[in-house]
């Protein structure tokens, strides 16, 4: 390793073994395949050897992780177990009973805390859903499928559950749990925190948000087999069994899965979120690759980034350092400089944009109760106007470039699962013309919740059709469907 204290040194990539031209074409096809990345860090010999942040991202910006929460919750799970205060084999349902049933099946009643690590529960399926107001009840009181303990079927429901456990046990949410034992040992961030679900405890299997730099040092931990420095602060023999291969999950098209971490090729393993927020882990090449994303309604959870990465960074991998290549870093140096979130693709004008100028179309009846739209141009914008069941919203879109803003609906999740703080999502707007008479207009939400939404504005005559495609978790329900109007007589 070099150094004695990890993350301490910014190493050069042909230092840590990385050539400088791998990173960089990592990063081209990243942008070439239209991938939304906010950010990359390469971790080899317990430094970091390259990190770049796609604008408005920056290092310090806390960013939703999804199910890499999991595998924090895996961590304080392993924290409580070397203090003596838990143990695989405990039964989970002991730890409720204010909620079990009175008839509990005995498939849930045998189940235990080891079972749900390897998301093996008795359930087939999520047993809450966004409405349900006590999410733990559910799991208990949902009538089970199978035994417990046999069969991989990944179940998030598993995670809360285990997140409600250990809070049960320490008294405290379970990142403030694990802030003496962990968190502030490898220098993780002071806000790093957690959504909670309806009935109170955190969100363990989704929650959590933190920056890439606390995950990256959070994986290195179990890289370095629960060691920071001179400091063991997870016992070697729970990260052991946590990385390893507990359980086959080859028929969802893995490679085993341990305790909420899942296996990789090479020997790896990594923490998996949705929308690709990824710490993939190679022990034995003492690299983690880590990037924070949003490519939601892109495949599965990111496939074109693990394609990116075995493709164009994993096979340079050398065994030691590389000749510095000062040109080739130089480059990598400008094209990290350069980074920025890419905007929708296409012309930024049109012939018929002053003909549509600032003009409403009335529309019909729509799924979407959209009952009025307009756009008026400006020379590097457009501003969607429209009507719908929330009243009157604006929205401004960058051409040929993304502009940051704030959605319009107000009746969105803060945080906690089921409450409505009344505020607006942070986001990212931008609009091209993909045909003369074709407007497509792009938002990314980059709020403590991640989404997408697509949308198509066509013009013929004096109608316009509209159609609108979201994929975003519990929100951004009122734009998916088609829409249809014509030209208002009078503005």
């Amino acid at each position: 390793m070099i150094g004695e204290k990890p993350f301490t040194l910014t190493l050069s990539p042909e230092s840590a073994g990385i050539p400088s031209e791998a990173v960089r074409r990592f990063i081209e096809r990243i942008d070439r395949k239209q991938i939304c990345m906010h950010g990359f860090l390469l971790v080899r010999y317990g430094q970091i050897a390259a990190e770049g942040y796609w604008s408005p991202y920056t290092p310090d910006r806390l960013h939703r992780m999804y199910s890499v929460s999991k595998s924090f919750v895996s961590l304080a799970v392993g924290l409580l177990i070397d203090e003596g205060k838990l143990a695989l084999g405990d039964r989970v349902a002991d730890y409720f009973p204010d909620k079990v049933p009175q008839d509990m099946h005995r498939w849930l009643a045998e189940a235990t805390v080891r079972d749900l690590l390897l998301m093996a529960t008795p359930h087939s399926d999520l047993t809450y859903g966004v409405h349900d107001l006590d999410w733990s009840w559910c799991f208990f009181n949902k009538k089970p499928s199978h035994p417990a303990g046999t069969i991989f079927c990944y179940d998030t429901a598993a995670t809360v559950v285990l997140s409600a456990i250990v809070e049960r046990i320490c008294g405290m949410p379970f990142l403030e749990y694990m802030r003496p034992r962990l968190l502030d040992p490898i220098g993780a961030s002071k806000d790093v925190w957690c959504i909670r679900t309806p009935e109170g405890p955190s969100w363990g299997g989704s929650g959590v948000l933190c920056t890439l730099r606390d995950l990256a040092k959070t994986a290195y931990v179990c890289l370095n087999k629960g060691r920071w420095g001179d400091h063991q602060l997870i016992s070697e023999d729970y990260i052991t069994a946590a990385t390893s291969k507990q359980i086959d999950n080859r028929l969802s098209g893995n490679v085993g899965y341990g305790y909420q971490i899942w296996r990789e090729k090479e020997n790896g393993f990594s923490f998996r979120g949705m929308g690709s927020q990824l710490a993939m882990c190679f022990p034995d090449k003492d690299f983690i690759f880590t990037c924070i994303s949003d490519t939601q309604g892109s495949g599965a959870t990111g496939s074109g980034i693990y394609e990116a990465m075995w493709e164009e960074l994993f096979p340079y991998l050398a065994d030691g350092s590389l000749p510095e290549q000062p040109e080739e870093k130089k480059k990598l140096q400008e094209k990290i400089g350069q980074l920025q979130i890419l905007p929708q693709a296409g012309a930024h004008d049109s012939p018929l944009s002053e003909r549509i100028h600032d003009r409403w179309y009335h529309l019909e009846d729509n799924v979407m109760g959209i009952t009025r739209s307009k756009l008026t141009f400006a020379q590097d914008s457009v501003r969607w106007s429209y009507t719908n069941a929330q009243g009157d919203n604006e929205l401004e879109f960058g051409l040929g470039a993304c502009l940051p803003g704030l959605f319009p609906q107000k009746n969105y999740f803060g945080g906690q699962i089921g409450q409505i703080p009344g505020k607006r999502y942070e986001c990212l707007s931008s609009a091209a013309w993909v045909e003369p008479s074709k407007l497509d207009l792009l938002v990314y939400v980059t709020d403590d919740y991640l989404g997408t939404l697509k949308m198509t504005m066509a013009f013929k005559d004096n109608e316009v059709s509209i159609h609108m495609v979201k994929v975003a978790e519990w929100f951004l329900n009122e734009y998916e469907g088609f829409a249809g109007g014509s030209l208002a007589e009078s503005d």
